[in-house]
Formats: C-alpha cells, sequence, structure tokens
C-alpha cells in the first residue's frame, strides 16, 4: 500500500526519473558501518574516561563519604564532589533541582554523588566501587498514587474544563467510573548517551554531545564551567536514537565531561554502559488515571472527569510539558462536551522521568481508547460505531481547551481505513472463529489518533538556518534541528534543493553546532521539519532575491523573466547553468550566503484561562490491529496490521512511512512486552536487556501494511507537510485494544476487563479470567 504523491518533483533527478526518493543521507554510511558516532571519534592519547559514584537508597541525608580508597585505585587521575564544580551545580533544562553531583543528600537510587576520571573505564568503573558513604535513610515515596494522597508534587496542578460536567453528569443516563496504571518506557536508543569534552586555548571547551537540544548542552555547560556560553561550542552530527531520552538528559554528560575536562586540560568522554543508563536515566512516565463518564443509551458522551497523576519523579525536569500534554491529548478523537481534566505533577523518589516519543500525549490517548472499549461493551455496540458517533466533527467542535477543530481528515481517514482495512468483514469472520474456538481467541480493533504539533511552550517555536552557496554552485546548509535517524538532514537538503530549483546532489547538510545556529531549539515535539526546514527555506528565498535583483540589474530583464530549476536559470530567452550563473554573481560582488528564521503563528495557550490554541495543526492518523490469544497462558500474537497516517503533502514518502513502522513497533512494544519494575526499595529491576524486553522483528506482525492520507496540510506548514515523528506511535494503542476485545469475547461483550499497561502474556491470562469470572456471575 506504499504510494508516493504522483506530481512529487523533490530530490535527485537522475533518482527522479526511475520513480526513487532520495535515500536517507547516511543510510550508506550506517550499512557500511562509516557513520561516526561519537564512540567512533579517535581517542586522545590522553583521553580520560568517567564513571560516577551512585546512590544506594532512593532518599537518605549522606552522614560520611570516605573516598579515599576511589583516589588511591590505579589509573584513577581526579576524583571530584559537588564542591569542586566551578560554576552552579543545577543543571535543570527548565526549573530547579536537577544535581549534576548531589550534596548533603540524595533522592533516588542513582543518584550520582562524586565522579572519577581516570585512564580507562574499567579503571573508573571499578574504583567507584570502593567508596564508603554511610547514610540516614528518609521514607520515600515511590508510587504516583502516594504522591497524591501525600499532595507531594513537582509543580502545581493544572485544570482544563469546558461546559457544565457536574450537571452534565449527574443528568447521564448511564455512566463508568474507574482508574488504570499505565506503566512508562525505556528509550533503549542503540547509542547509549555520551559525550566528549576537549578543552580549547582559551578557557573555553568544545563538546562533542549526542543530544537533541545542543543548545541547552552549551547553555549548561558554560553554567557549570562559570563561562559566558560563546565560550563553549556543542557539535552533534548524528545520534543512534533519541527518542526524548536525549533531550534534556543528554546535557549532564557534556557538563560533567566539561568540569573534568577544563579542571586536568585534557579530553574527557563519559559514555555510561547500558545499565548504568537504564538506571540513571528518566524513562516514559507512568500515569495512574481515574476516570468517571456520563454517556447515553447511543453511546454519545456527555461528560467525563479525569484525574491525571504522571510519575514525575524527585525532580520537574520536563514533566509540567508531559503532564501538559497527556491533558491535551486526554480527548484524543472525541468530543467532549463537558469536560474537567486534572494534571498532577507527582513527586516520587524515583529518578526525573523526561520526554518520550509522544510526550505525554499517549498516555491521554490510551485514557481515551479505554473509555471508548468500556462505554462501547456497556451499550452493547462495536468500539468502532462508538468511536465514529463521537468523532469530533469539522468546523462543529472544539477540545476542552478551546481549540477549533477546522478539518475533516479524522473522520474521514477513519472511513478510509474502514473501508480499505475490510474491517466489518473481518469482525464478523472473528465472531465467528471466536463463538466456535474456545481455547483460542481473536480480537480486532481500529483506533485513530488527533496528535497536537507544536511545542506547548509557545518560546520554543522557532528555527534557525545557515545557507552558503559556494562558486561552484554547491550548496552547505546548517540549521537547528539534529539528526537522529529520522531523516531530518535528508529532508531539509531536499527543501533547499526544490527551493533553489537545484539537483539535490549539490546539497549538504553539516553537523549541528552552536557557533552554527544560536539560540536552537530541541528536535523533539515532531516539529524539526517544520521548524528548520521554514528557515533554511527562508534563508533561500533570501539569497534568490539578491540573485534576481542582480540578474535585472545585469540583464536588463523583468523579473517574470527569471527562474532557477532542473540546475538551469532562465535569463529572458536565454539559459545559464547554475553554477556558470552562481560564479557570475560572485564576481559581481553578490552576497552568496543568509541566515534564515521561522516562528509558528497563530499558536498561543492562556494557562490560567486554561483555553487557546496550543497547536498549529494536528496531524492524525488510524490502526486496525488483529490479534490471536491463547486463553490458557494469555500468550498472543499480533497477526495484521493496516495503518492510514496523515502526513500532508509528503516531502519524503519513505522516510515518513519508515517513521510511521519504526513509531508503530515502538508504540506496540510499550504496550505488550517492555514492562518497567522496581522493587519496595525504589530500585529499578529493570536494568538491562536481559529483563527488559523490547520488541524484535519477530514481534513486528507478518502482514504489515501502511498506507499515507493523500490530503495536503491545510495549515502553511514546510510545503504543506505534516509531522510523522510522534503521532503514529499512539497507533500501537490498536494491538493493546484488540488484545482487550480479544479478553472481552470470553464474555461475549458485556463486559470490558481491565487490562494492564503493558499488556504482558500474564496481563492478558488476568483479564480473561476477569473475563470468565463476569460470564460466570451472570450464569
Amino acid at each position: 500500500m506504499r504510494k508516493l504523491p504522483q506530481d512529487f518533483t523533490l530530490g535527485d533527478k537522475s533518482a527522479m526519473k526511475k520513480g526513487v526518493l532520495p535515500i536517507h543521507e547516511s543510510a550508506i554510511k550506517h550499512v557500511t558501518g562509516q557513520a561516526v558516532y561519537i564512540d567512533d571519534l579517535p581517542e586522545w592519547l590522553n583521553e580520560l574516561h568517567i564513571a560516577t559514584g551512585k546512590s544506594t537508597e532512593a532518599h537518605a541525608d549522606i552522614v560520611s563519604i570516605n573516598l579515599d580508597k576511589v583516589r588511591a585505585y590505579p589509573g584513577v587521575v581526579d576524583v571530584i564532589v559537588q564542591a569542586d564544580i566551578p560554576g552552579e551545580v543545577d543543571v535543570s533544562p527548565v526549573l530547579s533541582g536537577d544535581l549534576l553531583l548531589a550534596g548533603d543528600f540524595v533522592h533516588y537510587i542513582g543518584q550520582s554523588i562524586f565522579a572519577v576520571a581516570a585512564t580507562s573505564l574499567r579503571a573508573a568503573k571499578q574504583a567507584v566501587e570502593l567508596a564508603e558513604i554511610v547514610y540516614q535513610r528518609r521514607e520515600a515515596t515511590l508510587l504516583p498514587q502516594q504522591s497524591l494522597a501525600r499532595q507531594e508534587f513537582v509543580l502545581p496542578t493544572h485544570t482544563i474544563q469546558s461546559g457544565d460536567v457536574t450537571r452534565a453528569m449527574a443528568s447521564a443516563p448511564r455512566t463508568i467510573q474507574s482508574e488504570m496504571y499505565i506503566k512508562g518506557q525505556e528509550h533503549f536508543y542503540l547509542e547509549g548517551q555520551i559525550s566528549v569534552a576537549v578543552p580549547n586555548e582559551d578557557g573555553g571547551v568544545q563538546v562533542f554531545a549526542s543530544s537533541q537540544h545542543p543548545a541547552e548542552v552549551q547553555k549548561l555547560v558554560a553554567r557549570v564551567l562559570g563561562l559566558p556560553v560563546a565560550q563553549v561550542l556543542v557539535e552533534t552530527r548524528r545520534m543512534g536514537g533519541g527518542f526524548g531520552g536525549k533531550e534534556s538528559q543528554a546535557a549532564v554528560l557534556g557538563c560533567m565531561a566539561a568540569v573534568l575536562a577544563v579542571r586536568n586540560r585534557c579530553p574527557v568522554k563519559y559514555r555510561m554502559p547500558r545499565q548504568d543508563d537504564m538506571v540513571q536515566t528518566g524513562k516514559r512516565h507512568d500515569f495512574w488515571n481515574s476516570y468517571h463518564v456520563g454517556f447515553n443509551e447511543a453511546g454519545d458522551i456527555l461528560a467525563a472527569e479525569y484525574d491525571m497523576v504522571g510519575k514525575c519523579g524527585c525532580t520537574a525536569d520536563l514533566s509540567d510539558g508531559v503532564v501538559d500534554r497527556a491533558m491535551f491529548h486526554a480527548d484524543n478523537a472525541y468530543f467532549l462536551p463537558n469536560a474537567r481534566i486534572s494534571g498532577y505533577r507527582g513527586k516520587t523518589h524515583t529518578v526525573s522521568n523526561t520526554a518520550f516519543r509522544g510526550f505525554g500525549g499517549p498516555k491521554g490517548v490510551i485514557l481515551a481508547e479505554n473509555v471508548i472499549e468500556e462505554i462501547a461493551c456497556a451499550v452493547g455496540k462495536d468500539a468502532l460505531d462508538i468511536r465514529k458517533l463521537n468523532c469530533y466533527q469539522a468546523g462543529k467542535d472544539t477540545t476542552p481547551y478551546g481549540q477549533k477543530i477546522d478539518d475533516d481528515v479524522l473522520f474521514t481517514l477513519i472511513e478510509e481505513l474502514e473501508i480499505s482495512s475490510d474491517y466489518r468483514a473481518r469482525r464478523k469472520a472473528i465472531q465467528t472463529f471466536n463463538a466456535q474456538n474456545p481455547f483460542v481467541k481473536k480480537g480486532l480493533a481500529l483506533t485513530p489518533v488527533k496528535f497536537g504539533i507544536s511545542f506547548t511552550s509557545k518560546h520554543l517555536n522557532q528555527g534557525g538556518a545557515l545557507v552558503h552557496v559556494y562558486t561552484d554552485g554547491s550548496v552547505h546548509i546548517s540549521h537547528g534541528g539534529t539528526e537522529m535517524g529520522q531523516g531530518l538532514f535528508t529532508k531539509v537538503a531536499q527543501i533547499v534543493a526544490k527551493a533553489f530549483g537545484i539537483d539535490y546532489q549539490r546539497v549538504n547538510v553539516s553537523s549541528t553546532r552552536t557557533d552554527k545556529v544560536p539560540n536552537a531549539s530541541p528536535t523533539a515535539a515532531s516539529a524539526g521539519t517544520d521548524l528548520n526546514g521554514m528557515a533554511a527555506l527562508d534563508a533561500v528565498n533570501t539569497i534568490k532575491d539578491r540573485l534576481r535583483d542582480f540578474a535585472i540589474e545585469h540583464y536588463g530583464i523583468q523579473p517574470d523573466d527569471f527562474a532557477i530549476s532542473d540546475d538551469l536559470v532562465r535569463l529572458g530567452e536565454e539559459t545559464m547553468s547554475f553554477p556558470e550563473f552562481i560564479k557570475l554573481a560572485y564576481m559581481n560582488r553578490v552576497s552568496l550566503s543568509s541566515t534564515g528564521f521561522y516562528k509558528t503563528p497563530k499558536i498561543g495557550y492562556d494557562r490560567k484561562a486554561a483555553k487557546g490554541r496550543p497547536f498549529l495543526y494536528f496531524s492524525n492518523g488510524a490502526a486496525v490491529s488483529e490479534v490471536i490469544v491463547d486463553t490458557f497462558t494469555g500468550e498472543y500474537k499480533v497477526t495484521q496490521v493496516d495503518i492510514l497516517h496523515d502526513v500532508g503533502d509528503s516531502i519524503n514518502a519513505e522516510l515518513d512511512i519508515g517513521q510511521i513502522e519504526g513509531a508503530f513497533v515502538q508504540g506496540m512494544g510499550w504496550l505488550t512486552s517492555e514492562e518497567l519494575s522496581w522493587d519496595e526499595t525504589g530500585r529499578i529491576t529493570t536494568n538491562s536487556p536481559a529483563n527488559y524486553k523490547i520488541p524484535t522483528s519477530a514481534d513486528v506482525p507478518e502482514k504489515f501494511t501502511v498506507a499515507l492520507f493523500d490530503r495536503a496540510n491545510s495549515e502553511e506548514s514546510i510545503y504543506r507537510s505534516k509531522a510523522v515523528g510522534e503521532p503514529p506511535l499512539m497507533l500501537g494503542i490498536s494491538v493493546w485494544c484488540a488484545l482487550k476485545d480479544a479478553c472481552a469475547s470470553v464474555c461475549d461483550h458485556q463486559f470490558s476487563p481491565p487490562l494492564a499497561a503493558p499488556a504482558t502474556p500474564e496481563a492478558v491470562y488476568y483479564a480473561m479470567q476477569a473475563a470468565r469470572d463476569y460470564q460466570e456471575a451472570r450464569l
């Protein structure tokens, strides 16, 4: 079902003639091993390696600390504690509380107390084990339910309201009321957290960072060193995955390496081994959601009250935005005429949780879809019919936070997938199968997603770029976005090539560097192409305006007589190759370099009123998932998935489809096999690939089709495309709903049994048993 836009013209001309899109700019380097990641950089002769001494208590005062044996260990060059940090000790991305090294107390197991720089990573790791630390233990809060009961929050609670919830709930013919606990997820990027810091002759430092936010690394490194920001240079060429885990927390490694590099006047590498990474860095937030929903006999939602408690960890990190976005997406695709949605930022004595693909949105979407499943069983209808009944209507409905739904993509897309996936016939076939097979059950679910595109922090919605055209006609582009495998560099190169009217092969995108584009926003919120592509286009248009003005003056032609396409410059009746024209422009002193800038229009959210437009537009999609379940063991298999996703007018359909496929599988993993667990002391027990299972190729359904919804963005995004990075992850919720559907079939869908998230085979077994118990009670 893969298809390319018929009029697609971006990219290499020879490739276009063959109907092939430009491949990822590093694809060949990836598969041949030529792509250089930070750990591939040649090591300096005097390079040191870092390991940190970690807390063994979740919440405690440090009574005493003895590091004599650590300092004496062979290979150890330096050991630092909080007092040795020359500048500020706080490395929080937004607020405060995230300490580079703990001081007099610790507030999660794994918190760094001291750091060792040694001649090898092995020596550093062995040395930190020799520390002698005495603690005075305090009571720890470990669950979001506990934080709510104790009123312990990292930030104030926020509430969104619309309509008269109390009256609508009181008059609703039917209600449901329950709760659900949704666990988090480990990022498990292929390349772990890593930074290398190299001091320079001026007392500053260059940091090579695997970071989604180099500008933030720059700012925080300067802060801990007590230097002006301009004396710190941060460079990121590529990441082996980020998924949000390298948006804020990658800065810690750059800061630690920089402190020790400047202190010892030598290069320092800080690479977290996988187990340290899983213990010391934040995950997707756990959420405890409780809900009370009123509806009528047809299944129309009349009122909804949601309490959403995020497990934020010991500090705020990015939790304010994460919980906000969970609240913004608790409606998902459905109109809630009367709603009260409260988001609590629960403080727990665990590692601070952080950004993860979807940034809180998945915790709201799964709540909405769970409610739909329960209503469908309550009124005896197919869940798809309840979804369509409550789906937003364009031009008529508004979200609980006051943003109007302006287009009809969502409902149209759902109906198109319903037909293309043969949903109705498959539903009938599954009903027949389940009636005939008491020991194996099938489940089916079609779930949509409506995901808002823009940073919910308004100031982050800006992008910058720098474009140079050289005298041979080649083009160099630097922008504030980072490449983490998603294909951002490829898309920006395509945008620049199309804007200039030149061959894609002429365009080169450089590493992301803070000395090229300053103060850049993180590559996050699915906005990388929107922001940086628009900024690059702005720079190109500035250069093209100069070239047009030169051509008009030099050749005496009219503005309409000038055009660039297919690598040729049209000058009235004459043509000239692009390189020839660029050389001529240079000889006539035309500036061939420009910065570009873009800020997202129309957006704004009044937090005090809890109303506004936090998003420029919505990306939409839907997935149909089918599963088969062993009722005795709870083991299951995803047998078929069909996806229809809205990416607007795609810039690169193959890259977009790859993102959709990867996001879906990652979302499916979050809700099936990826179970995070902690023991009663607050120690994470899923701390390695041996006890934390991400999806493998064997988990991908054999029947897996992805199609792109054929409609341009109604908003003026870059070439009318839409963001694609995060929204498809929530399509994985269709697998969870299909499992829930299979469990409900045990009691003829008279009851929607609670299903844990993730739905491990054990969880599915318990849900099956709950359905059996309900059935037996009815009989």
